[in-house]
């Protein structure tokens, strides 16, 4: 297991992209998920990632969080071998999920959200390499 990525909320992608390039980071990737309400840049960084929110409509989940907390951190995901799996065995030990649908999210991965009364204050998302062949 490693970081897959780390989710930033931000208000404007532009201005948030703005800022990664004058470090001289390239955004590699751009998408928008309709299922989430979300624009999102990846900014690769090392064998990681950061992911950069923009709420496409103001009932988004990240919308709501940069009402509530402002822009930052929102999230932290961790690359899994077998989603399926770990889920099923977080739901035995009783771990709360913000939903126990996988979904698929950017460029095909699969993902679910461990709600962060379970994870120490932390939204943490755990995530799967999209299915070979699809």
């Amino acid at each position: 297991m490693n970081i897959d990525h780390l989710g930033v909320a931000v208000k404007s992608l532009a201005a948030a992209r703005s800022l990664y390039e004058d470090l001289g980071m390239k955004v590699l990737h751009e998408e928008t998920v309709e299922g989430e309400q979300v624009r999102l840049a990846m900014v690769p960084l090392g064998e990681s990632r950061i992911e950069l929110l923009e709420a496409t409509s103001p009932e988004s989940p990240i919308a709501r969080f940069i009402q509530k907390r402002g822009e930052g951190l929102h999230h932290v995901a961790v690359r899994v071998r077998d989603l399926a799996a770990t889920v099923e065995r977080l739901k035995k030990k009783g771990t709360r999920l913000v939903s126990d649908d996988i979904k698929v999210g950017a460029g095909g991965h699969l993902y679910v959200f461990v709600h962060p009364a379970s994870a120490g204050g932390v939204l943490l998302e755990l995530c799967e390499d999209p299915p070979q062949g699809v």
